[in-house]
């Protein structure tokens, strides 16, 4: 074909915009879908410029340099130091950083050293774990065919797909991949699977007929980009290409940048916190001391030694421990994860969107019923459907597979074959001729509508033919529509006698005997019941989104005994506002026909209403929803796109395992709360003690270099905090960061370690009168077994002896407070400042520390509320 002018973009676009046929905006992921497929061959061909013969081989080079290769959207991959920075930017590791600075400027190297090699190590482990699991968009290139058979030059050559444009005609067979988004120029006995974009679990018919105002998902003479030939043979014009696709949409998406995840915002905010309450304090200090007339220098390097003690400079390795700990459980428990913050945001998880197919369902189409015209099943109806799919040469489809696993129960015996015509998308029957103790009937299955129009008898239970009137018809009419409506895909089964044929020459499938209906599901996992109702005892609530029908969600759902009221179809959502969406969500548990940027506009919703969403799925529509959400879940056997976009990956495509593994991510959250809430408050107690006692001292109670060395020992003393066990109130129900709560816990429980440090100070001064070396050891002592002994405490909101904490939890602390009492019997003693108090005022100090976590079991009822 010559082309008069040369292709141009512009005028394509000029096109799409004042044809029949709208341009889709960049990113192709508008909420109001690209239905080019309402446009006929022929004025698709005409907006190309292309005909049947394919574009010339000089038309395709100007077009593939003036529109790009045919290749999806790649993100960048992020370079380490962006990667690292972003780490870094969390106020809480600034805030160790800028500690570390001022350590550093006052000759505390060893306190400099110690928090930059914490800060980078954790971040480093963080970092070396998330890359690792991280697969690049390699995985959606790989996901397509590499080469396409292409008409060139009114030639058939294989082309590669990158090199594909707008215009050409691609040629398809069984097994292959379709290489872009088009249309179905001619097929012959096309199906292809297209679960990984739309949900659909049955093969879909592709021929050329254009139906008005179907859906992406229900077009018949739709291809698109992604899906797959699974048998026939199709002839498509190319329509997108690249981004352009369906696909390429979805790919653009996930290169979007990601929005904080939960833990991030937590930790965000626990930095924020601990920043407050470091001005507050380091300015009180500064401020007191002033008015007193202290020197300023020294006022001011002494609040500096304050501030470094208020920051947890373990807390990214203690945080990094518990999660990777936690990460190691779950692998057990079938659960990989690639980013471990992940398991804190699946604890605080409180709704779970997961599609049906594979998750829900066994993904795997059986046969359920065979219903003779009575309504109640019928081992003939069986037995001709069976022998039909038996002695089928042509297509066979997933339906026939069933039809023979079911003959395993049902053995088939002296059927022989002589001859078939086989399906096609006219006729949309198989008709095979068969021979059975010298009977020879012709056996024909396909759609209902089509064989119940053919049949004008039908064949009773008890084996007599009756007429097929319009009363039986009608009857027969609404059985195959009530199947429908509950999900199931329906065959219909008729025959006829042949006595004395040897072949089936003509089309004479008329005056057939209707025998009955086979009928299929993708039957519901026996295990997602009593998953999905673990869920919610666990405060998880379970939304269900797919592609697929809303029958058949409805119907699943219901043999789930978890009916919903309200179901949600994509064509409503399309209607609705992001505001309107965000109201209608809170109360629909079901949605259906939903498209990919749906699910996505689902998931954002959900979060706008302050949920914490998790999202399952398996397919490459699912893959944007999975990144959007707060912890995006897939399975070991999705698509690789799916799992690039995924956080964790179920080794087993069952919900029990992921209610195991919220278990794990509950009870890991629990433990780093654990040492948020006794690091924030003993840390606050210590330095309150500090800075009151400042003001009346005539010495530091300890020098910068013992705060420094309290804060290391206390915090390496809780490094086994992420072993220990959680109790069930905290694997009961989601948990998020509740700043309130760790305030209030902080402020009841620092105040009172407070008292009894100035109740140490009281006896160290007025009963024993020792010096200024002997008082910084005994209330180093004090203030360490204050701190590292209340874990056992408070760890729990039972009593402390009813819960025995996890024995590598014990070694630590343990090891720690010997540490801790030993130093001043050290030869480095004189080095820290210390010197070996009397074994009276060890005494003294164990009974105030006794007294001190006596006081701390009464309290924590109202701290821990």
């Amino acid at each position: 074909m010559a082309f008069p002018t040369p292709f141009s973009l512009r005028h394509a676009d000029a096109a799409f915009l004042g044809g029949k046929v709208p341009r889709p905006p960049d990113g192709a992921m508008s909420q109001t879908p690209m239905e080019f497929w309402h446009s006929t061959a022929a004025e698709l061909t005409t907006l190309l410029q292309t005909s049947d013969g394919g574009l010339s081989s000089a038309e395709a080079r100007n077009r593939l340099a003036t529109i790009g290769p045919n290749i999806l959207f790649q993100k960048a991959p992020r370079q380490l130091t962006a990667d690292l920075a972003r780490r870094l930017g969390n106020p809480l590791v600034l805030m160790l950083l800028a500690a570390s600075v001022v350590a550093g400027l006052t000759g505390e190297m060893t306190s400099f050293v110690l928090i930059v090699a914490m800060v980078f190590l954790s971040t480093a482990l963080d970092t070396i774990q998330e890359r690792r699991a991280e697969a690049t968009a390699a995985a959606l290139r790989e996901s397509i065919a590499l080469t396409a058979r292409t008409v060139r030059d009114g030639a058939a050559v294989p082309l590669a797909v990158g090199d594909l444009v707008p215009g050409d005609v691609v040629l398809l067979s069984a097994g292959d991949l379709v290489p872009a988004d088009g249309i179905v120029l001619s097929s012959n006995v096309a199906q292809v699977n297209q679960a990984a974009l739309t949900g659909e679990a049955f093969p879909v018919e592709k021929s050329p007929k254009i139906e008005p105002g179907a859906s992406m998902a229900e077009a018949s003479n739709l291809l698109l980009h992604g899906s797959s030939m699974i048998g026939g043979s199709a002839t498509m014009l190319v329509v997108q290409t690249g981004d352009k696709t369906h696909f390429g949409g979805i790919a653009r998406s996930l290169g979007d940048t990601q929005l904080p995840t939960a833990f991030e915002r937590g930790i965000h905010k626990l930095g924020l916190l601990i920043v407050r309450m470091t001005i507050f304090l380091v300015l009180f200090v500064i401020l007191a001391h002033l008015a007193l007339g202290r020197p300023p220098v020294e006022s001011f390097l002494f609040a500096m030694a304050l501030a470094v003690g208020l920051t947890p400079e373990l807390l990214p390795m203690i945080m990094t421990i518990g999660l990777a700990r936690g990460a190691q459980r779950m692998a057990g428990a079938k659960v990989v994860v690639k980013r471990l913050s992940a398991i804190h945001d699946l604890g605080e998880m409180d709704i779970l969107c997961t599609d049906k197919t594979g998750t829900l369902t066994e993904a795997r189409i059986v046969m359920t019923g065979h219903p003779g015209i009575d309504g109640t099943d019928s081992e003939r109806v069986f037995e001709l459907a069976a022998v039909n799919a038996r002695f089928e040469s042509g297509l066979r489809s997933p339906l026939d597979d069933a039809l023979l696993a079911h003959t395993a129960h049902h053995p088939l015996r002296d059927w022989q074959k002589l001859d078939e015509r086989p399906f096609d998308f006219e006729r949309r029957r198989v008709s095979v001729l068969a021979e059975w103790q010298g009977k020879r009937i012709e056996i024909v299955k396909g759609a209902p509508e089509t064989i119940l129009d053919l049949c004008t008898q039908a064949e009773a239970a008890d084996g007599t033919v009756i007429p097929l009137d319009a009363a039986l018809k009608k009857q027969l009419s609404d059985l195959h529509d009530t199947n429908a409506r509950e999900g199931l895909r329906l065959l219909g089964i008729a025959w006829k006698a042949a006595q004395g044929r040897e072949r089936i020459e003509t089309d004479d499938d008329d005056h057939l005997i209707f025998a009955g209906f086979c009928l299929f599901l993708d039957p519901p996992k026996s295990s997602a019941a009593a998953a999905i109702a673990r869920l919610e005892a666990s405060g998880i609530h379970t939304k269900v989104i797919s592609g697929d029908a809303a029958a058949a969600v409805e119907h699943l759902m219901s043999a789930l005994d978890r009916p919903a009221s309200r179901c949600l179809s994509g064509d409503e959502i399309a209607a609705l506002d992001d505001q309107a969406l965000a109201v209608r969500v809170e109360e629909t548990d079901l949605f259906a026909r939903v498209t990919p940027d749906q699910k996505l506009r689902i998931v954002r919703a959900l979060q706008t209403r302050g949920h914490i969403v998790g999202f399952l799925g398996d397919g490459i529509n699912d893959a944007p929803a999975i990144r959007a959400a707060d912890v995006g879940l897939s399975v070991d056997g999705a698509t690789d796109v799916a799992r690039e976009a995924a956080d964790m990956i179920l080794l087993a495509p069952d919900l029990a395992v992921l209610a195991d593994g919220v278990a794990e991510g509950r009870r890991t959250y629990a433990n780093i709360l654990k040492y948020i809430r006794m690091g924030t408050s003993s840390n606050f107690g210590n330095m309150l003690t500090m800075a009151l006692a400042s003001l009346f001292l005539p010495f530091l109670p300890l020098t910068p270099v013992q705060i420094l060395l309290n804060n290391m020992l206390y915090d390496l003393s809780q490094t086994g905090i992420p072993f220990d066990s959680a109790e069930n109130r905290d694997l009961a129900s989601p948990h998020g960061w509740d700043m309130r709560g760790l305030v209030r816990f902080t402020v009841i429980m620092g105040p009172l370690s407070s008292l009894f440090d100035i109740a140490t100070f009281a006896a160290l001064i007025a009963i024993f009168h020792v010096d200024v070396p002997t008082f910084r050891t005994a209330w180093f002592i004090e203030s360490m077994a204050t701190q590292i002994l209340v874990v056992f405490v408070i760890r729990t909101s039972a009593p402390m002896w009813r819960q025995h904490p996890h024995r590598i939890l014990v070694a630590t602390a343990g090891l720690c407070l010997m540490t801790a009492v030993a130093l001043p019997f050290l030869p480095v003693a004189a080095m820290l400042g210390f010197a070996a108090p009397a074994v009276s005022i060890l005494a003294v100090t164990a009974t105030l520390v006794a007294a001190y976590l006596l006081s701390a079991e009464g309290l924590k009822r109202v701290a821990l509320r």
